[in-house]
């Protein structure tokens, strides 16, 4: 656990200005400034809250919406990520919620939907077309104090810490409901590609508490070392082996699913080549401009199921706290300085980052 000075309090000294990472332009400079306004309590809407962010984690995805990678248009200027935790500091006034001020909360990718519309209805929150995510459409957590949005904010369990449960809030909660996707049984084999990276490593860990064979695709022998003591009964090294004959190998004729977190595309479509009949493929990276390209025939003829799977909802995001709570999973991450940013984002374009980095942002 890292030294944590900020805690929870009845109220906070709210400053005018703040720390925070603001890019103006895609892939343009990314500035550490320290005179971004803070909120007052007096300037939120109904259903804001003020959060003092202690850590955010950070993700690849942050980097994806900096170098302007997606085509869609993010806010600008902008405060990236969402994977934020830290303490209720102001509510607006006439907003209904249960939180109170000093309460530890997540801030996530999905900071607010309209929980009106059919897919809000049914718990697609995500898809929700008046949808507003972090680090995106609205303001992160790269700051020390971000609004977000009561019926979004998920509680943090006593039980952990706050560096510990900040990459559960986007890389935990993406990945745990990416397995609920499969529908499968205990005992049934998943595949996880991208196995020893930050979603990766908590994959493998929710697939075994959900009763899983899991088998890590990844290479290197840290990576092995890293997948293995999470709970891969198999690893396959994709430099060093046939991935797909290992995998048949292994699981007597081939996978029953496949959660695919890796950044290239490659992987998504050797996927199809090992599922057995009615598997899975669940792809959740977004490697930018890529497409799986399925053979209609096979795919038709092995009724294999190809599922795209977003961010998870308000209940994914407090089951998957509870499991980590529980013991279940362990986030492998390091802290470092906020003021490290734009080296982290070096880091993670280079492929040598081996733990998922949180930021103190206090």
């Amino acid at each position: 656990m890292a030294n944590q000075t900020i805690k929870s309090q009845s109220s906070y000294d709210i400053p005018k200005t703040q720390k925070a990472w603001v890019f103006e332009e895609a892939n343009g400079p990314l500035t550490l400034r320290e005179d971004w306004p803070v909120t007052q309590q007096k300037d939120l809407k109904p259903g804001e809250v003020l959060v003092r962010i202690v850590y955010s984690g950070v993700c690849h995805t942050d980097v994806h919406v900096w170098l302007g990678d997606w085509p869609l248009d993010n806010k600008l200027p902008l405060v990236g990520g969402h994977e934020g935790t830290g303490y209720v500091a102001a509510i607006a006034d006439n907003t209904s919620t249960q939180l109170k001020v000093g309460d530890a909360v997540g801030v996530k990718w999905l900071a607010d939907s309209c929980l009106e519309c059919t897919e809000c209805r049914r718990g697609y929150e995500s898809c929700c077309q008046k949808a507003l995510n972090h680090g995106f459409s609205v303001d992160g957590s790269f700051q020390q104090w971000a609004v977000s949005y009561a019926k979004h904010l998920t509680p943090i369990p006593s039980a952990l810490s706050l560096d510990f449960a900040a990459p559960i809030c986007c890389a935990g909660v993406t990945v745990y409901k990416a397995l609920k996707q499969i529908g499968g049984a205990p005992g049934e084999s998943v595949v996880v590609t991208g196995a020893g990276g930050g979603l990766g490593h908590l994959a493998v860990q929710y697939a075994k508490a959900m009763g899983y064979k899991v088998i890590g695709i990844d290479s290197g022998d840290a990576k092995r070392k890293l997948v293995e003591g999470y709970g891969a009964e198999v690893f396959i090294d994709y430099q060093k082996e046939d991935v797909v004959a290992a995998i048949k190998k292994v699981t007597d004729g081939g996978a029953h699913a496949a959660v695919c977190v890796a950044s290239g595309a490659a992987a998504y479509n050797q996927a199809l080549s090992y599922l057995r009949p009615h598997g899975s493929l669940i792809c959740v990276g977004l490697p930018k401009e890529a497409y799986v390209n399925a053979n209609i025939f096979f795919t038709v003829l092995n009724e294999h199921r190809v599922i795209g799977s977003y961010v998870g909802n308000r209940q994914d995001a407090i089951e998957s706290l509870d499991l980590a709570a529980r013991g279940a999973v362990s986030t492998h991450f390091e802290v470092q300085p906020m003021e490290n940013l734009k080296k982290i984002y070096e880091d993670m374009q280079s492929l040598v980052l081996t733990a998922r980095v949180v930021i103190d942002c206090q």
